[in-house]
């Protein structure tokens, strides 16, 4: 039975006070309690806290930028504020905690140097965005107040330009968007990671932006590429420029785009200096990889490394070893290291509460509407304010034709509630106007100060004119974005950071002559663990060493430069090189491959292929009989690619595969006991990696391909007879073979 509520008759929030159906216990469907509890949760982390808006800020921003405007702090005259007082202000607005605040806080300042224009003034020591151990200084050391920049974030907002909505406990009210003059949703970098979603706008250049908005409000056609040459990072770096990636980016909203570092080469002191790393990395990250090279000799080059980072700006020394090439090595750091990386661009914006994921002309086009909307309010509150002061400066004007009369009427009033119904008689005015005769100075009933008050008419009514006629044209309306955005360039462009790089092919440069050479064995066994053991090596190892119930399935002796081919039970194949794998030795049980190229659930190795041209086939047997034989060419890719998909036929489950370097002969074996000698030249060679093959051998009922060997003839044995001279062919070498004791499988 649910409790009762019962009444103590004392103090209602009484520990004896029980609410009526506590401690029942309801049934309800999980997709429900879902739809109740947790969609607006996700749709509150979505549209009030990750994504950004048009205006280019999250609420967390806004309401900081905000707060700090009502405080005073755009003004010239005013002083740097703590920042712990700051943070107190802006808990007005948002309850989380002040240390949530304040690190939102410091990402807006000049000082942390995360944003290419930052919207914070600061003083104290606020961290480094390329550093994760440079740890900004609590807010009750720290000074801030808004640049001068925020003077484009508020302008006009007491105009009506925007709407306003009260805060969490109704005590003000806080803007929804800010009427930005500029696109600065494009200009600083904003990421945020909501529910099934995220956003990561990457930032340009203010120039180029605003070149390029006010190009595609002259002309909708216009081609973004041709003003926006790219991004730009406030970490500088350079752009590996690649037109047909940008394009993308420009047109969709998704792509990526690759950042390098940009060092010098001290040759006095033979060590190489990093002095911009790429926006999404940082300093630590680059030393800590660079050293486990190192450890590992896959970096050679390189004698210390040291961060020497300091008031001057960011700087990575590399200390070489005698003889090398600075060049050379940068090219191997930039492909093994962070210090070349990529920024994945998802430029996925609120608009009118909706996310959606859009390019650049289509965020620029939405920011022209926004904005269109912001001068059409501006304009229209303005119209109404010199609607109001005209009607005004109308009735003083009646004034004038005589002043005396107005002054004894009043005086001459009994009565201070009929002055302004008397005045309103005399002069033929109504009560609005009337109340504001009443309440002139008397020191400005003069001529010439309601002759001066009388000539601000002609210009009112030029004004409204002219407001009139923007209201009414969209075209002059477009003409003010323009001229505002020139104006924002003029004030507050600067050079770009990121320097574009048009050499996009030295990225994809190999450096396989940079590995060293050298004879390895590598091994594998049954249950996929690999091993690369140098002869010397082997030969001084003791026990090998396998996990309980393996064993080695294949062994190879190779080079240390060897590309390598694993082909999974899931029709897949990895390919790596050894000099991927460090040398080892007999006694280690060496590198879990499936847990190495991250295979998927459940997937294992069926077998392991070094190559070094390309050269020969590569022969699958599955086990209805059908076998495929595939140049080992077709494995061969331009790219880096690590992963291949259909690397065979998924028709079939695959009993076996073996590498030929030249056709041979190759003898099959049946569940049924019987066996088939043919020659790999009577299949032909099929380009299709997933090709089900041919069918060799004609399997009786129930019956599956169970073995495949290549053969090789002892002296005096001819199976001539016994060949397949076509496929497919039945059994042709019945189990008691007399001969077979005298073959050998390789």
């Amino acid at each position: 039975m649910p409790a009762k509520r019962q009444n103590t008759g004392k103090n209602p929030s009484n520990r004896d006070t029980y609410i009526e159906g506590s401690g029942s216990v309801v049934s309800e469907k999980i997709s429900d309690t879902l739809k109740k509890n947790y969609m607006p949760y996700a749709m509150s982390v979505i549209i009030s806290r990750a994504i950004p808006e048009i205006d280019g800020f999250k609420p967390s921003h806004r309401k900081i930028l905000y707060m700090m405007y009502r405080k005073g702090l755009l003004s010239p005259e005013k002083e740097r504020s703590k920042s712990a007082n700051i943070v107190g202000e802006v808990m007005k607005l948002n309850p989380h905690g002040d240390q949530s605040i304040y690190e939102t806080m410091v990402r807006m300042t000049r000082g942390n140097e995360s944003l290419l224009h930052p919207y914070i003034d600061s003083k104290g020591n606020f961290g480094k965005q390329y550093s994760s151990k440079m740890r900004f200084a609590a807010h009750r050391y720290t000074e801030a107040k808004l640049e001068k920049i925020c003077n484009e974030l508020f302008r006009d907002i007491d105009s009506d330009t925007v709407d306003f909505v009260p805060n969490y406990d109704n005590t003000m009210t806080e803007p929804v968007l800010l009427p930005v003059t500029f696109p600065s949703v494009l200009v600083n970098s904003n990421t945020g990671i909501a529910v099934s979603m995220a956003s990561n706008v990457c930032p340009f250049n203010l120039k180029e932006v605003c070149e390029t908005a006010i190009a595609l409000i002259k002309n909708p056609k216009h081609d973004i590429f041709s003003t926006l040459k790219g991004p730009d990072f406030p970490g500088g770096g350079l752009i590996l420029q690649d037109e047909e990636e940008l394009r993308k980016i420009y047109s969709t909203g998704r792509g990526s785009v690759k950042i390098r570092s940009r060092y010098r080469y001290d040759k006095s002191s033979n060590c190489i200096e990093i002095t911009e790393i790429p926006y999404t990395t940082t300093i630590e990250a680059i030393t800590e990889k660079i050293v486990e090279l190192v450890k590992q000799g896959k970096i050679r080059e390189v004698s210390y490394i040291r961060d020497e980072t300091d008031i001057n700006g960011l700087k990575i020394t590399i200390d070489l070893k005698r003889g090398t090439d600075p060049e050379k090595l940068m090219k191997k750091l930039y492909k093994l290291t962070p210090l070349q990386d990529s920024y994945a661009c998802n430029f996925n914006i609120l608009i009118n509460g909706t996310p959606c994921v859009m390019g650049v002309g289509e965020i620029l086009s939405n920011w022209t509407a926004f904005r269109e909307e912001c001068i059409r309010r501006r304009t229209a509150y303005n119209l109404g304010k010199s609607r109001e002061k005209l009607h005004l400066l109308e009735g003083l004007s009646k004034i004038l034709l005589d002043i005396d009369r107005a002054v004894k009427i009043i005086r001459e009033t009994e009565k201070e509630a009929e002055v302004v119904p008397n005045l309103m008689d005399s002069f033929g005015i109504d009560e609005i106007q009337a109340e504001y005769v009443a309440e002139i100075k008397l020191r400005n009933i003069n001529r010439q100060y309601i002759l001066r008050k009388i000539q601000e008419t002609e210009k009112l009514r030029e004004d409204i004119s002219s407001m009139e006629e923007i209201l009414g044209s969209d075209e002059k309306i477009r003409k003010i974005i323009i001229k505002e955005l020139k104006d924002v360039i003029k004030n507050y462009s600067q050079p770009r950071k990121s320097l574009l790089c048009e050499q996009f092919e030295e990225s994809e440069e190999n450096t396989a002559d940079d590995v060293p050479d050298y004879p390895v064995n590598i091994f594998i066994s049954a249950s996929g663990y690999f091993k690369k053991i140098t002869p010397q090596s082997l030969r001084m190892s003791g026990e090998y060493k396998l996990k309980e119930g393996d064993y080695v399935s294949q062994s190879f002796e190779i080079t240390n430069r060897t590309e390598i081919i694993f082909f999974s039970d899931k029709f897949q194949a990895y390919k790596t090189r050894a000099s991927a794998f460090d040398d080892t030795k007999a006694s280690v049980i060496g590198d879990y491959i499936p847990a190495k190229f991250s295979f998927d659930e459940g997937e294992s190795v069926r077998a392991m292929l070094p190559t070094e041209d390309y050269s020969g086939y590569v022969i699958f047997f599955f086990e209805n009989g059908k076998v495929a034989k595939i140049p080992l060419k077709s494995y061969e890719t331009k790219t880096n690619r690590r992963k291949l998909t259909k690397a065979y036929s998924d028709k079939s489950p695959l009993m076996k595969i073996i590498f030929i370097r030249e056709d041979c002969d190759i003898l099959l074996k049946t569940s049924g006991g019987h066996a088939v000698l043919f020659n790999t030249a009577l299949i032909a060679p099929k380009s299709t990696r997933d090709s089900q093959g041919v069918q060799v051998v004609t399997l009786r009922k129930n019956a599956v391909l169970s073995g495949a060997e290549t053969v090789t003839y002892g002296e005096n044995v001819s199976l001539e007879k016994y060949r397949a001279k076509s496929i497919p062919s039945a059994g042709r070498i019945a189990k008691e073979l007399g001969d077979a004791n005298q073959l050998s499988f390789d």
